[in-house]
């Protein structure tokens, strides 16, 4: 069946598509964790971007303190903001290598080291661990991405 994209109806059915269900939903989840803790450097450090969000901690001037950057909430930032310029191409380029019918084993790998790959860039951005850390499991990541776009173009699509 390599090779033969699947039929709407069969999605249910098909393993590959399970798989990718699965492993997209742990990254999302993982990415929607990052704003979670974004708002938790943000209440426990008193950095604040908007001056609504400082209404607790007072009023007039003696809230402008609060509205401030911090070097935590910042470092929590990039590493969210890394996470969307990664998942997203993994969410779409991995929805349509899911339904293009390839191995089950083959696609398990690709979303098993993506997956991987962003916990540990996540880890190696938030504890903060020494380069090259960071920047080989960000390239991991990539790189299966950029793996399965090319199984997807050399195999399915017509150039």
């Amino acid at each position: 069946r390599r090779g033969e994209m699947a039929k709407l109806t069969q999605l249910i059915d098909n393993d590959v598509f399970r798989a990718f269900a699965t492993y997209a939903t742990i990254v999302l989840l993982k990415m929607m964790l990052m704003s979670l803790l974004t708002a938790y450097y943000r209440i426990t450090r008193k950095a604040f971007a908007n001056p609504e969000d400082t209404a607790s901690f007072g009023k007039g001037e003696n809230a402008k303190k609060y509205l401030r950057t911090d070097a935590d909430v910042e470092r929590v930032r990039r590493g969210h903001l890394n996470d969307l310029e990664n998942i997203v191409p993994f969410l779409g380029i991995g929805l349509l290598y899911a339904l293009s019918g390839p191995e089950l084993s083959t696609a398990l790998l690709h979303f098993r080291i993506f997956v991987g790959a962003r916990i540990a860039h996540t880890f190696a951005y938030m504890i903060p661990l020494p380069q090259p850390g960071r920047g080989l499991s960000w390239a991991v990541g990539y790189a299966v991405t950029i793996s399965m776009a090319y199984r997807l173009l050399s195999s399915v699509l017509y150039l």
